[in-house]
């Protein structure tokens, strides 16, 4: 089994019934799984329950043992480690798969998109944190990818840095529409960015949620808590604040 690549005409990624197991333990049961073109899809789920071995299944890292996986030609992945080259400087990293001689105009466009023109000639060791997932961002955008695909990017940063990270996703999302995935433990970072947030439980996705709130509702309202409340109990931590 492999994943190929979806029609132009249908949605940005069909999952259908798919199977992965390591070993006696089956991991991913018979999933199905659809993502419009430029939908913001947040996977939340418990350690162990698939989210990253779908992941990688997208992303063309992994194979399943059965089903259907129809994805994009043009996709990126964004880790949890930036993942920078230490002997590249900036603009260099960014063009990592991009060939041709517009490549490094290319880099400086999105590094100023990312709010990093300035850090276009800088080492990777001379970043912060929040820059380096800046910049691992502009990777992954570089070729204007029709899905892009996040694994925890904002996990390790610092919580003011990682509000900044999440404005900075959902304008990039506005301004280059691609299909986005994002997997994350975190419910507030889910109930912020997604435009429907899937919950996954035992190798299978069991409840889905459109969210439709405003930037402001989404950070304080009623409806948020309530959704909240909602996705912390198919969670397993109802009563949690």
């Amino acid at each position: 089994m492999s994943a190929i690549e979806a029609p132009a005409t249908t949605a940005a990624v069909r999952v259908l019934d798919v199977v992965r197991r390591f070993g006696d333990r089956t991991v991913l049961h018979e999933l199905d799984l659809v993502i419009d073109r430029s939908e913001f899809v947040v996977l939340l789920g418990p350690s162990g329950c698939g989210k990253s071995t779908l992941l990688r299944l997208l992303a063309g890292l992994d194979l399943p043992d059965g089903g259907t996986v129809e994805v994009p030609r043009e996709r990126a992945i964004v880790f949890q480690g930036d993942r920078l080259l230490p002997w590249q400087k900036v603009w260099r990293n960014v063009t990592i798969g991009l060939s041709g001689s517009g490549a490094r105009q290319r880099a400086l466009d999105v590094l100023g998109e990312v709010g990093l023109a300035d850090r276009a000639n800088a080492w990777p060791k001379t970043l912060s944190g929040g820059e380096a997932q800046r910049v691992a961002l502009a990777r992954a955008l570089v070729t204007e990818p029709d899905l892009v695909l996040l694994d925890e990017p904002f996990s390790a940063l610092d919580a003011i840095t990682r509000l900044h990270m999440h404005d900075l996703v959902r304008e990039l999302h506005r301004r280059h529409g691609a299909a986005m995935l994002l997997v994350t433990h975190d419910v507030a970072e889910a109930i912020g960015l997604a435009d429907r947030i899937l919950v996954m439980n035992e190798g299978r996705i069991g409840s889905s949620y459109s969210v439709c709130l405003s930037e402001e509702d989404r950070r304080s309202s009623q409806a948020r808590e309530d959704l909240r409340g909602r996705l912390l109990a198919d969670l397993g931590l109802a009563g949690r604040r």
